[in-house]
């Protein structure tokens, strides 16, 4: 095929005009290489993650153990407090109890009332009778009772039954410098241990003196 000589030359410059076209646009929008991360930029290797993790891990168990002892010293706490309130009650009806005079100056005294059950009894019992020596630590007749872990009464005598949570014991003695008339009280609750004596003790310690009816 035979091209005339003035269309070739036509070709040529198209494909020259083309070529600088292309050259003009590669110049005004040069290629850049990919992007660089700054130093602050860099992603975290596996050592460190797994570093960071060990961290975390040990400050989730350190919280952790800071709870569950935290919890501990709560429960405790209110146990002491369960037993103090106990202790004050039968503080309470011990103070209760007739220990005066009467119109005539004579003195009245309440050594048949039993506190030891619940209801009280307004006989049958011991009242404000002086008690034995240990009825502090010895569970005695007349001196001690029992109550739930909601602080009812569940019993009396020297074996708590099987409800049984809270010991309460009481002494009563008259005070040495005035014996016929002030008596001493000793309220000691504690919380029935199969292993040993009772725990989270608590005292309440009371003094009653006879006065005019």
């Amino acid at each position: 095929m035979t091209t005339h000589p003035g269309v070739r030359a036509g070709q040529d410059r198209g494909q020259f005009v083309c070529m600088g076209v292309t050259m003009m646009a590669s110049a005004s929008h040069p290629i850049r290489p990919p992007a660089r991360r700054a130093p602050g930029e860099s992603g975290f290797s596996l050592v460190e993650v797994l570093v960071a993790a060990a961290v975390l891990m040990t400050g989730l168990i350190a919280v952790a153990q800071m709870f569950v002892a935290s919890t501990n010293q709560n429960m405790a706490a209110r146990r002491v407090t369960t037993t103090a309130v106990l202790a004050q009650q039968k503080i309470e009806q011990l103070r209760g109890l007739a220990w005066g005079f009467d119109e005539f100056g004579l003195p009245v005294s309440d050594y048949s009332s039993n506190i030891a059950v619940t209801p009280p009894t307004s006989g049958g019992g011991v009242g404000l009778q002086a008690s034995p020596a240990n009825t502090l630590t010895t569970s005695t007749l007349g001196y001690v009772d029992y109550l739930n872990a909601y602080g009812a009464w569940a019993g009396t005598g020297t074996t708590p039954p099987a409800n049984a949570i809270y010991v309460r014991r009481w002494s009563i003695e008259p005070l040495p410098t005035n014996p016929n008339n002030t008596l001493v009280f000793q309220v000691l609750v504690g919380r029935i241990s199969p292993a040993g004596p009772p725990s989270d003790l608590a005292r309440q310690v009371s003094l009653k003196t006879r006065k005019s009816n």
